[in-house]
């Protein structure tokens, strides 16, 4: 239940952060589409068990994130981290942060992906016959975002 305090998370508010050694600010985006996760499921059935079937977390999912925006000085950042991992691909922590309408208030909640990597970037058409915004889209693949990973005892 929300009270007049509560804090909430506005969609159109997040952030974008990537780093190793190296951070790079890649700044607001308007969309973000992809941050997500699910499981397949194992399912075993015992020779003796009639109907009776088990279920089993199976291997974890994560799709890749596609962020949006319209084009701006931001955009510079994206470019410099990309030709940072243009060769030589680095493995990142990106790190989304969902913010409130005041956005000096700090982050409501934030996502750290695991192992990010540039997958593609791209930008709108460019159209003089056209009044429109120039959008830029970049997708990040990534190992996930959950404390899901095993190790074994050393």
């Amino acid at each position: 239940m929300l009270s007049d305090s509560s804090k909430i998370g506005l969609s159109n508010r997040f952030v974008v952060v990537v780093q190793n050694m190296e951070k790079y600010n890649l700044g607001s985006w308007t969309k973000a589409e992809g941050l997500d996760v699910s499981w397949d499921v194992a399912e075993y059935r015992s020779g003796d068990g009639g109907n009776d079937r088990f279920y089993f977390p199976g291997n974890t999912k994560y799709n890749n994130v596609k962020l949006s925006r319209a084009v701006s000085d931001e955009t510079t950042a994206v470019r410099d981290w990309l030709n940072k991992n243009s060769w030589d691909h680095k493995l990142y922590v990106g790190t989304i942060k969902l913010h409130t309408s005041l956005f000096d208030d700090g982050a409501i909640t934030e996502w750290e992906l695991r192992d990010v990597i540039p997958v593609k970037w791209a930008i709108t058409t460019m159209d003089a016959g056209a009044s429109q915004v120039a959008i830029e889209t970049l997708e990040l693949a990534h190992r996930g975002f959950l404390e899901d990973q095993r190790r074994l005892p050393v």
